[in-house]
């Protein structure tokens, strides 16, 4: 099983990102899909999930980012807009096949993470 993502970067207050993570070594179809974060000092967070139909997002972070997925391409997606310098962390993506949707304690794979740097 591999999760590998990309497209962190150093970017300015106010600009956008899109992360990217590829899924590989398992049926990508069947499991629910999530971002988390994690800033130095701090706890990993939620951010967004997606089922196959439905999304989930923090409620903090609603309206500016937005979560996809291809299942064709294996693939899921975090478009961040309106970058501010409080989105400094490392997102990581996580496959999950059941129990919530919000808790780390659910997803059953993790990528290794790619860092994302918002200057102010």
């Amino acid at each position: 099983v591999q999760l590998q993502a990309s497209g962190g970067g150093l970017v300015q207050a106010g600009d956008s990102l899109r992360l990217s993570c590829a899924a590989s070594g398992f049926t990508f179809s069947d499991y629910g899909m999530g971002w988390f974060r994690q800033a130095p000092g701090k706890e990993r967070e939620f951010v967004a999930a997606m089922s196959a139909a439905n999304t989930f997002y923090a409620d903090s972070l609603k309206g500016r980012f937005t979560i996809s997925r291809d299942n064709a391409r294996n693939t899921v997606y975090l478009q961040m807009n309106s970058l501010k310098p409080e989105d400094t962390a490392v997102y990581y993506c996580a496959a999950r096949f059941s129990g919530s949707y919000y808790s780390t304690d659910s997803y059953d794979y993790w990528g290794q993470g790619t860092e994302v740097t918002v200057s102010s």
